[in-house]
């Protein structure tokens, strides 16, 4: 894996660049649609192409080590084949699903036993068959193993925890390095910054992380409750710390105000299920900002969508005719809502880029931010 910084932005740390892997060039700051289970929720993957415009989607460990299985991956010949998606994909190592599990895993040094949500089976992942696991999926981009504390926690457990994170790191390094590829194209391997919300160890751990030169890196365990401003000052401490010249991943981040604050901070890549999520329940967002589009005000507005949007969704379909698909429990309002917000999502990414790279990126940004708070 490659990665070449193109332009930066003169008012901040935003950088523009291309992340090049075996299924394709990422144009950076980019944002991942989550397919966590191999496919983005209620999206075909024809509109991922044409009209998202998707470069790189995400799926999790966890879920396709339960259904299908690593067999039927295999016997495909790895996720791009099973699933049509020619482009980059990246795999979540499976920590944060273990992390919602407390009440259904026990945590040791050895890794993390805990039951299936599926079935209630029993099961056991370590920094190594994790490894194992997300070679046998076939990512081009792969997550090291790794415990995301919660928030709040007290600085004696993300301490704590931290060590875990960093051991089992170097155990994954080992294994990633004692295996190969299975689908003849290169997997990169992303280590993952932790320490919570305490300064300390945030340097502590970014440094660490540094120190293994891995392809790119990941900063992990934000945006999980804590105040945006923390948020953005943790973020900011752990890029100045990661080197500039390999790609940041900013875990499950967010908003579309938190993906350009990020960016400013010298973030590169982004997921989350947000568009998606609250798409299903009626939330689009827009360049004006956002929209119920449950609320009465829209029953007999039939203007676009969203009139200054890229997607064939903003032009299509009028509000009043989104509304009345939700209302009626049409599963096609949520489709619908969910494509017009990925594609804005990619669409502002897109923006972003376009304004590093005149070097203006920072007026723009502020003046974004404070239009996609707005509630239409």
């Amino acid at each position: 894996m490659i990665f070449n910084i193109q332009a930066a932005d003169k008012g901040s740390n935003a950088r523009a660049g291309v992340i090049e892997t075996g299924h394709g060039n990422i144009l950076t700051p980019i944002f991942m649609p989550v397919g966590t289970a191999g496919t983005v929720k209620a999206i075909h993957q024809r509109d991922i192409y044409d009209d998202v415009k998707a470069q790189i989607i995400l799926g999790n460990t966890y879920h396709l080590y339960l259904r299908p299985g690593t067999g039927i991956l295999e016997k495909a010949g790895g996720i791009h084949l099973f699933n049509g998606w020619s482009r980059p994909m990246l795999t979540d190592s499976g920590g944060y699903q273990v992390y919602s599990l407390t009440a259904m895993r026990k945590l040791r040094e050895e890794g993390v036993k805990f039951q299936s949500h599926i079935d209630g089976s029993y099961h056991t992942f370590t920094p190594e068959n994790v490894m194992d696991i997300q070679r046998s999926i076939g990512a081009d981009i792969i997550m090291a193993f790794d415990e995301c504390t919660p928030f709040p926690c007290t600085y004696e457990y993300a301490k704590q925890s931290l060590g875990i994170t960093h051991r089992w790191l170097d155990r994954c390094i080992a294994q990633f390095n004692a295996s190969e590829p299975k689908y003849g194209y290169h997997q990169a391997l992303f280590p993952i910054v932790q320490g919570s919300t305490f300064s300390d160890l945030r340097k502590e751990s970014a440094e660490y992380i540094a120190s293994k030169n891995a392809d790119g890196n990941a900063i992990g365990g934000l945006s999980v409750g804590e105040p945006h401003e923390i948020m953005y000052e943790m973020t900011e401490l752990v890029c100045r710390i990661l080197p500039d010249e390999k790609p940041r991943y900013l875990m499950g981040v967010g908003t579309p105000a938190n993906i350009l604050e990020s960016i400013a901070l010298g973030v590169d890549m982004f997921d989350c299920v947000m568009p998606t999520r609250n798409g299903r329940n009626g939330m689009l967002f827009t360049l004006e900002g956002i929209i119920n589009i449950k609320n009465k005000k829209w029953e007999d507005d039939f203007t676009p969508v969203d009139p200054k949007g890229s997607s064939f969704v903003d032009h299509m379909y009028t509000k009043a005719y989104l509304r009345h698909l939700f209302i009626s429990g049409e599963r096609l309002g949520p489709m619908i809502a969910s494509l017009h917000n990925l594609t804005f999502y990619l669409d502002l990414v897109s923006r972003a880029r376009a304004h590093i790279t005149e070097g203006n990126f920072s007026s723009w940004k502020n003046q974004m931010v404070t239009k996609l708070a707005n509630r239409l």
